[in-house]
């Protein structure tokens, strides 16, 4: 006979309710592992997808390997294009424009020799030398007050934004010198400071090798310019 037999019929236990206990079918092993896979995949996912918006976003899409790569290849671009031979014709008309100014003679500059020291006459006897090189003075005497007695160097050479050129004919004929271009200034007349350091002219052939070497060499790149090829 059954436990679970009603009273009266010989049972032991009574059952009450409406709802009968059932049995759980045992959850399947391949289930949990699909689950778990599933799981891995997604996360996975999300990782990759948060991965690919930080690049996008925060400029992580091209390496720096390739931009040097691609720089470096832009560069050589460019001086495979300036050796060519429309390069060197461009090269060659940029020489020629009126920008690249070409060094005056002696004759064309103007020169004023002041003494910054306390040695007499070294004023009149240098602006004698340099007429006799060919240049032409304009005055000479003691140095103003700004000056008199502060330049430390051989000479000081003044002059305007026109002066440039004549700036650098007279730098070959002392060496030691500091140039100092003033823009309130007007005209290509040069001022000559003599300093303490000063001792005497350059040689002409020194003098004539340096006018020759600032004759061929090219323009001077503007500041903070790179090399070039």
């Amino acid at each position: 006979m059954s436990m679970l037999t009603p009273p009266g019929m010989g049972g032991k236990y009574r059952i009450t309710g409406n709802q009968y206990p059932r049995m759980r079918r045992p959850r399947s092993r391949r289930r949990l592992l699909f689950a778990l896979v599933g799981t891995v995949v997604v996360v996975g996912l999300i990782g990759y997808g948060t991965l690919q918006l930080i690049n996008v976003f925060g400029g992580g899409g091209q390496g720096k390997g390739d931009g040097a790569t691609q720089a470096a290849a832009a560069k050589k671009q460019q001086c495979r294009a300036s050796a060519s031979p429309s390069g060197a014709s461009a090269a060659t008309s940029a020489a020629a424009s009126p920008d690249s100014t070409a060094l005056p003679a002696p004759g064309a500059i103007t020169i004023n020799v002041y003494n910054a020291t306390s040695k007499s006459g070294l004023a009149k006897d240098t602006a004698d030398q340099l007429a006799a090189r060919g240049f032409k003075i304009g005055t000479f005497g003691n140095a103003p007050p700004e000056y008199d007695r502060k330049v430390t160097q051989s000479a000081l050479l003044l002059g305007g934004t026109k002066a440039t050129a004549a700036l650098k004919v007279v730098s070959a004929q002392v060496t030691g010198t500091v140039t100092k271009v003033d823009a309130k200034r007007s005209g290509t007349t040069v001022d000559v400071m003599i300093g303490k350091g000063f001792k005497k002219l350059s040689a002409e052939k020194a003098a004539a090798k340096a006018l020759k070497v600032l004759a061929t060499a090219g323009p001077s790149p503007a500041p903070g310019a790179k090399k070039g090829c």
